[in-house]
Order: C-alpha cells, then sequence, then structure tokens
C-alpha cells in the first residue's frame, strides 16, 4: 500500500509536471524512461540477492524493503521542489530506482509466505491494497484543493502547491506503511543446510550475471506465453499513463498549461485515477472466486478486453460537462488492473521453482519494462509525426493493446508446469 504513493503520484502527476517545466507532448516519452530502464536493471539484481540474503532480524526481503523505502520518501520530497525539467527527470530516475528495490521482492515475499493454494488469494489480496495505497495517492491533489482551498495553479516552471503537499504526505506514508510491513511481518528462516549452501555458494557480480542469464535461457514454457501478454499489455498502460491526464486537462477541459481549466483538468484526472483504484481494490475481493470458477486464464482474458473498452470509450466523451463520464472509462481500467496485477504472477508462481521465485519474478519484469523502453524511445517520432501531438489518440491506442493482451491470454496452458 505504502508503494502505491510513490507510483499513484508519479501515474497521475508526472506527464503534467513535465509539461508545467516545458516539456512537449512528444518530449513526455522520453522523460518517463526512468522507469523501464530502472526496472530492467534494479529488478532481477535485486531479485537474485534477495533470494540469497539473510539477516538474523530482518530476514530475505525485509532488508530490501527497508533500503528502498528510506530512499523512495526523500525523492518524494524533493521531486515537487525541481525548478527544471532536467532536474525533475534525474529525480524520476532515482525515484524509481529506489521504489524498484522495495517492490521487486514484494512478489516473491507473496509466495514465500503462502501454499500454492493460496497463492491467488494472496496476490488478490496484494491488488487489494495496492488499489487502496493508489487510490489516496491519486485523489491527493484534489483533496488538497477542495478540501483544504490549497492553490492548484502556479506559474511556469512551477509546481501547483496541491501537488508539492501531496508528494509530501505521499513520502511520509511510503516510509510509514513499508516501516510497519518490515517491523510486523516474520520470514521462513533457512533450514540448517540451507544457510550453509549460501555461505559455500561462490559469490560476486560474474556469478550473479551468470546465473542471471541461466534463468532467463530455461524460463518455463508458461512463463514464456505470459511474457508475450505482458510485452503488449503494458504499453497499452503506459500510453495511458503517458497521455491521460494531459488529454483530460487539455483535449476535455479545453485548457492550456498553466491555466485554470488545465489545473481543472489535472486535478479531475486524478480523482478518476482514484476511483480507478477504488474499483481496484474493490473487485480484488471478487477475483479469488472468479478465478476459481472460470480459471485464471479466463478471468484475466475477460478483465483485459473490459479495460480496452474502457479506454478506447474516452472518445466518446467530450468537453468538460460530460467529463463524468470518465469515472466510467476508468472503472473498466481498475477491472482490468486489478486482474494484471494479480493474475499474471499468480499464474506464473505456480510453475517456478521455490529457490529461485526472486530472481524469475525479476526477469518476468523485463516483459513489463522493454516494452516501456521501446515506447518511450520512439513512441515520440510517433506522436509528432504521424498522430500530430494527439493525446486522445494515444490513448486509444493503449486500449487497442490491452484487447490484443486478452486475445493473446487464451493461448496460455493452465495445467501445472513440471
Amino acid at each position: 500500500m505504502g508503494i502505491q504513493f510513490g507510483w499513484g503520484l508519479q501515474m497521475a502527476n508526472m506527464s503534467s509536471i513535465y509539461e508545467n517545466l516545458g516539456a512537449k507532448p512528444e518530449d513526455i516519452p522520453a522523460l518517463w524512461l526512468a522507469a523501464p530502464l530502472t526496472g530492467l536493471l534494479v529488478q532481477p539484481i535485486i531479485g537474485y540477492l534477495s533470494d540469497r540474503t539473510w539477516h538474523p532480524r530482518l530476514g530475505r526481503r525485509r532488508p530490501f524493503f527497508l533500503i528502498g523505502a528510506i530512499l523512495s520518501s526523500l525523492c518524494l520530497f524533493v521531486m515537487p521542489n525541481a525548478s527544471a525539467l532536467w532536474m525533475a527527470a534525474g529525480l524520476l530516475w532515482i525515484l524509481d530506482s529506489s521504489i524498484n528495490i522495495s517492490m521487486e521482492p514484494f512478489r516473491a515475499f507473496v509466495a514465500d509466505k503462502l501454499p500454492e493454494n493460496q497463492r491467488t488469494i494472496g496476490f488478490s489480496m496484494q491488488s487489494f491494497f495496492i488499489g487502496v495505497g493508489a487510490t489516496i495517492a491519486s485523489a491527493l491533489p484534489w483533496i488538497f484543493t477542495h478540501w483544504f482551498n490549497v492553490n492548484s495553479t502556479s506559474a511556469h516552471g512551477h509546481v501547483a502547491d496541491n501537488v508539492k503537499w501531496s508528494f509530501y504526505i505521499g513520502g511520509i506514508a511510503f516510509l510509514g506503511a513499508v516501516l510497519y510491513t518490515v517491523f510486523t511481518t516474520k520470514e521462513y528462516p533457512p533450514t540448517e543446510e540451507e544457510l550453509a549452501e549460501k555461505k559455500a555458494e561462490k559469490k560476486g557480480l560474474l556469478r550473479g550475471v551468470n546465473e542471471i542469464v541461466y534463468a532467463m535461457t530455461h524460463m518455463p514454457k508458461r512463463m514464456k506465453q505470459l511474457a508475450l501478454v505482458q510485452f503488449v499489455t503494458w504499453p497499452g498502460l503506459f500510453l495511458m499513463w503517458f497521455y491521460y491526464t494531459p488529454t483530460v486537462a487539455n483535449d476535455i477541459f479545453g485548457g492550456e498549461v498553466g491555466s485554470k481549466a488545465y489545473s481543472d483538468g489535472q486535478n479531475f484526472a486524478g480523482l478518476t485515477y482514484s476511483f480507478e483504484n477504488i474499483v481496484t481494490f474493490i473487485f480484488a475481493l471478487a477475483l479469488p472466486f472468479l478465478a476459481g470458477k472460470f480459471g485464471k486464464k479466463w478471468t484475466h482474458f475477460i478483465c483485459l478486453m473490459i479495460g480496452g473498452l474502457g479506454l478506447i470509450s474516452i472518445n466518446l466523451i467530450h468537453g468538460s460537462d460530460s467529463s463524468y463520464g470518465l469515472f466510467i472509462v476508468m472503472g473498466l481500467v481498475g477491472i482490468a488492473w486489478c486482474s494484471i496485477l494479480s493474475m499474471p504472477y499468480a499464474m506464473l508462481a505456480d510453475c517456478l521453482p521455490e529457490n529461485k521465485i526472486g530472481i524469475y519474478m525479476g526477469i518476468f519484469n523485463f516483459f513489463i519494462v522493454l516494452p516501456e523502453i521501446i515506447a518511450s524511445l520512439f513512441f515520440g517520432k510517433v506522436m509528432e509525426n504521424v498522430l500530430d501531438g494527439s493525446r486522445i489518440a494515444a490513448v486509444t491506442i493503449g486500449g487497442c493493446l490491452l484487447i490484443l493482451a486478452g486475445i493473446l491470454t487464451l493461448r496460455i496452458k493452465e495445467e501445472k508446469a513440471a
């Protein structure tokens, strides 16, 4: 839940912060490059290290939760005070690296703690608390403006006060929630034999690289099938995160950067992100039942189709008078988001060797970040030369990609892998 204050504030506000600091629409994808590249580099390394860590007091995964939370919280305090575009972009690199240090071991942590027949429920509950955290984080700028009369507009080159205070509260919440987890959970200790093996293992960077490469070349068949689904799913989400808030502020509310209409649209978009996450944590309660009744594969297929149709339906909303239809758009996306956060990992965990869950979860993240890197490097040119800067067209393409990912889900074989 705490980690989502980092991601939620970032998803709902970074594109607008960049535009306030002078970025053009075609610049936005490249400025988001921090998230995928840090994930690509950090997650498999942290997964490898956490598989091989045992601290007498903090256990296997919790040392990484703690280090990442401290660094992330510091970044959340500094980010809204960035006075130049390069400064905000640089801080995002540090923030995303730190969030990935905390986040990567969490999925392995769920698999560590639960037997196979409880993992669907475990990952669904993780989706529930992700939804709770992201709901609050996304709504914070709107809450500060409408409940506490904090100013939501700012001069060009500055971040509005309501966004600043949202990041400050987010930093406190991130650290507090992760500390609660660190100090109130326990991990199953390794046996004496496992500890002896860890001490006897060769250590060093080269061994780690070799293990990561070996794991990549020996992925279970089901992991390869899920990887393709992820590779198509996440660009659809990235396009939404890149352009949804600017689409609402510019195309639906008709505002220009720095105007009241633009800030109203930005705050309203954050509110609909919040509603998306309310749907996510409520739907998480039903997801284990649906997966038990229809199977994980069919449940994920249906959810992705619903989310894709939701994003495409943004084209039916014209002007701020019909802006409440955005709650329907993001509510449908919330159903897909709930499944994306849990079903692929529940299907994956069942086919992984128990002593390599961390490293395989890190490698699985490749198929999230590689398409984002591609989108970040090349979609700016598509925006400029093909879509003529149309933000709403980019969001629509995102919806089409979610539908395609749903169709690809049907290729997955649900029987347990050897």
